[in-house]
This record gives C-alpha cells, structure tokens and sequence, in this order.
C-alpha cells in the first residue's frame, strides 16, 4: 500500500502517512509541485524552517517501463524564489516505488550544528547524526557509504556547496554504477544542507515488486512503447551515438550557439568538443560511449569519458555543460572542461548554473576568456573551500552579475540561461521566459520543433508560432515529469503515432484506470497553473516573464537577430 513519509528535522522524528486522496493519481512532478503549494508558504524563506523538501518517484517508475526511472524533487528554490522541481536518474526513485513511498516529505531545520543521515528501509525510518562524511564530497560520500551499508543502497547526498548552502547547490543521486546523477538547478542542495541533512540512505531489501493492475496489457504496451524508442532517430540513434552533446554542430550550424557570454551565436572552437570528438574520444580511450543512469534506460544517452591515461574522469557529460565552459567561455579542451564536470559533481554544484555563471565572471575580469586552468582553480580553492569570492560564484549567475556590476547578465528569475539562444531560436526564448522556475530549457524544448523537425517545424527565426509552441510542450513536459519518464521520451511521442498511446495504455494499465489524452493534457495544464499560482503568491507578476534587455538591444551574429516579443505576446502564454 502506498504511503507517505513524513520527517520532522526540528525534532528528528518521523512518521507513516496514508495518501490523502487528491494526491493518489499524481506523482513525480504533479505530487512534488502539489505538495510544495499546498505546504509550503509561497513567501517564507526558502532557506528556512517554513520550507519542505518533497521527493516522489512517477506513476510508473519501479515498474518494467523502458527510461521510467526518474525521480522528482521539490521545494521552493533559494536561487530563484519560486517554485521548483528538478529530476534525476539514478536508483533511488525505483527502490523508493518498490518500498511504496509514494512522497518523502522533509520538514523543519534542527537546532545546532549536528549533521544528520537518513537511513529509509521497509522497517521505517532512521534519523542519526553523521560525524564521518561531513565536509566530504560526494564520490567519498559514495564510496564511504557503499563500504558502511553495502553496493546496493541507494544514495542522496549534497557536496560542500550544499552544507555551505550555495544557490546553486545540487542534490546527487547515485546511479547503478556509483556513478553522480544530480537533482540540479534550483539549488535544492541548499534546501537539503538548510535542513542539516548530509545524506539520505536507502535499503529496499524485502519490497515486493510494484503492483500492475493488468500485466497482459501493460506487457504489451510497454513493448509498443520501447519500440517507439528505439525506431525514432533522435531517442534510437542521434543521442545512444553520441550523447546529448550530439547538439554543439548543430547549434553551432544554426547559429543558436550562445558564445563569449551571449555575444555571438557560433563558436569557432566547436569541432574540438563536438558530440563527435567527444564519441571518438571516449572509444580510443576505453570509455563507454553508451550509458544509462538507471536501471531500465534503453536510449543510453550517457556515457563514461576517461582521462589520456585511461582512467575515469566523468559520466552523463551533457552537451549544456559542455557548450556553457566550452562556447560560451571559449575554451575548446574537452579535457579540461570534462575536469571542470568531475569536479562540480564531487562538490555538488549545477553544471548548467556554474557555466553560464564562469561566462559572466569572465565578463567581469575574474577571470580571462578561455582560461581553464584559472577556472579549474577557483573551482578547487575557491567554490569548494567556500571562500568570500568562492561563495559569490556558488550563488550562480545573477550573484556575480550583482557583486561586479555586469550587465549582460543572462538569467530569467535569477536562473542562468542555457545553452541556445533565444534571439536566433526563438521559442526556446518563450520556456525561458514563462518557465515557472526560471531559464529552463527542460520546461518546453522547442529546439525539437525549430531545429531539429520534431513534431514538424517552426521556423527558429521568426515569431509565429512560438507562444503556441512553448505553450503546448510545456504542458505535455509537466504531465511527462509526473509519470517518471525521462523527458527524451518527447522525441518519439512527438512524431510516432503509437508512442504517447502506449504511455498511456501502461499507465491505465498499471492503476486499472482509464486515463485519456485529454487527462493527461489537462494534468500538465493543472501542474503548471499549480505552480504559477505559486509564484504570484511569493509576488512575483507578468513582469518577471522577461528576457534580459541585452537581447532586445543586442543583434546576434550570424543571423543579426534580436528578441522581438512583447510583453503582451509573451503574456499570451498564460491564456489556456
């Protein structure tokens, strides 16, 4: 029987609850963002006792569906102030579904300087101080842990930049092979170390399987849906070749590549860090050019990439990373920025954020454009010792914009745009600026429409069509993010028909329901008006929908484009 575990960090107890009924047909995002409205008061600080940190796996994670094994994360972000969820693979999600914990709801801060581990197994809950790990990073957390309880435990833990509460902090999950996957952006790491917990610890030894209401027909609808996967050739071939990183060539073509923070829309180093080199890299050195951060993956976008010696250096390298140290602070080792990558998941900060933030500190003469060894050094000496300048550049992008006076600054919310930009694609400006957690290019990833022909086209340069575009990919995103399905899923979903159907028919099948297209249209509609409620509560208003002037005034080459929108179109987003 599901239930919900709820734990009480101001006086470290801890207790069972039965799911109330409006949260039984949600999960992942939906129960996430729900729990977080419901509970947590829109204003209070996002740092304090007032604030929950909530995890809840998918509808369908722990069960036999390929690439359903994400977890959700939410709580109000300290970087931004508004709502956030942020999910990530790993294992924890499915032993979390196989135990029946259909939310983990942390509240409270606890008085003093203790540090704390939660230990979750199907007796209960455990709640102890942790002298061991504190101060550690996160691959010595993992390794420590696995010697204390064993290979199998599944493992959340925060990095330095997370016990020093940094805005920009990560949660990291462990993946099959102890590998770090992270819960970024948002800084849901500084939420965790705010409630002093340095790890939460998982054993589901003894939990049953997840129940299926009608195996015969989620069996056959799980295998129309893998099909589906495999057959498109984006999920199927684009991204098991050579990773999200697939993209830098073809941004770059496009002339979307946000180079020199924002300034030109192509890099001329581009071919040195391309999906490409990057795959070819890996093979020589004995990497693995295929990689699934949970148990169930059938696209393996990751990867392990190996330094000259052969030896680990990082896995899930993603192509935001990697365009953000790469184009947009111009440099072109691969190497080095694959350092910078291992790095930021041992001290737990967002690779996304860090990037765009390093371009602007570049900016401001921190440092000088394309320096990778000054960059690696105040990664080493600065963020992770968290000193006076390491804790300005661990609050991400707006806090170095704010403290060296830059004003080409580029975030929504406080919240560091990534890796396309807006002037040159254009309804990826549209997520950025209605996303309901800021810059987000996970929220509504019109790239798949304006660039690469998923689910038809719209042309990246001109404005019709954007708002509608955005509009409805975020509302499909949303309902996606609740079933605990990685959001590459959308590929397929967009351009073959059987696809979205089976998603379904496994859903219904696994609850003995019968969900429709219109249900899960309408979800995704309810957890995004959830949400931007929210946010109108903390007061923030249409105004915040904003890109930075800098694109309004600021032609990109090689198109010559600025962002055109008005306030009013953009408002338009909002009118479903």
């Amino acid at each position: 029987m599901d239930k919900i575990i709820r734990i009480n960090m101001t006086d470290l107890t801890s207790k069972v609850e039965a799911v109330p009924a409006a949260w039984a047909g949600l999960g992942g995002r939906g129960l996430t963002s729900t729990i977080v409205a419901a509970e947590v008061p829109p204003t209070c600080h996002a740092l304090g006792p007032y604030n929950k940190l909530v995890f809840a796996p998918g509808l369908l994670t722990g069960t036999p569906a390929a690439n359903s094994g994400r977890l959700s994360a939410g709580a109000k972000s300290p970087l931004t102030g508004t709502i956030k969820e942020s999910n990530a693979g790993g294992t924890a999600a499915q032993m979390l579904a196989r135990m029946g914990i259909k939310a983990l709801i942390i509240e409270g801060n606890p008085a003093g300087d203790a540090w704390y581990h939660v230990h979750l197994t199907t007796a209960g809950v455990t709640i102890t101080e942790e002298t061991e790990l504190v101060g550690k990073g996160n691959f010595a957390v993992i390794d420590a842990l696995e010697a204390r309880l064993g290979k199998k435990t599944g493992v959340l833990t925060i990095g330095p930049a997370g016990e020093m509460k940094m805005t920009a902090a990560n949660i990291s999950v462990k993946d099959p092979d102890s590998k770090i996957r992270s819960h970024g952006r948002g800084g849901l790491g500084a939420v965790m170390g705010s409630k002093r917990i340095k790890c939460i610890t998982i054993d589901d030894a003894g939990a049953p399987k997840v129940e299926i209401a009608d195996p015969e027909k989620f069996k056959t609808a799980a295998r129309a849906f893998a099909k589906a996967l495999l057959d498109h050739p984006v999920s199927g071939e684009g991204l098991p070749t050579y990773g999200t990183n697939v993209l830098v060539n073809i941004l770059n073509e496009a002339g979307g590549l946000p180079t020199k923070n924002f300034t030109i829309g192509q890099f001329e180093g581009h071919e040195k860090i391309c999906g490409e080199t990057m795959h070819d890299t890996i093979a020589k050195r004995g990497g693995k050019t295929k990689h699934g951060c949970h148990a169930g993956c059938i696209i393996q976008c990751s990867q392990v990439y190996n330094d000259k010696e052969g030896k680990y250096l990082t896995s899930g390298f993603e192509y935001e990373t990697i365009w953000g140290l790469g184009a947009d602070c111009c440099i072109d080792n691969l190497d080095d920025i694959a350092t910078a990558d291992n790095l930021m998941d041992d001290i737990g900060i967002d690779s996304i954020e860090t990037a765009v933030m390093f371009g602007v500190a570049m900016e401001a003469g921190i440092l000088q454009w394309g320096d990778s060894t000054e960059m690696l050094r105040l990664l080493r000496e600065e963020i992770a010792k968290g000193t006076p300048l390491g804790r300005i550049l661990g609050g991400g992008t707006g806090s170095v914009g704010k403290a060296y006076g830059v004003t080409r600054v580029p975030v929504v919310k406080n919240q560091g745009i990534p890796a396309y930009d807006p002037r040159s694609v254009k309804g990826i400006g549209i997520t950025y600026a209605t996303s309901t957690m800021g810059a987000d290019h996970t929220a509504g990833y019109t790239i798949a429409t304006n660039i690469l022909n998923v689910g038809g086209y719209v042309d990246p340069l001109k404005k019709d069509g954007q708002v509608e575009l955005s509009r409805n990919l975020q509302i499909a995103t949303a309902a996606v993010d609740s079933t605990g399905m990685c959001i590459f899923i959308a590929f397929p979903a967009l351009d073959i028909p059987e696809c979205l159907p089976a998603l379904i028919d496994m859903i219904n099948a696994r609850f003995g329901i019968n969900l429709t297209g219109d249900d899960v249209t309408n979800l995704g509609k309810h957890i995004l008006k959830v949400e931007r409620q929210f946010n109108l509560d903390a007061g923030f208003t249409n105004k915040d929908d904003r890109l930075p002037e800098f694109f309004n005034t600021e032609p990109v080459a090689p198109h010559n484009v600025v962002w055109d929108f008005t306030g009013e179109e953009i408002d338009e987003f909002w009118n479903f």
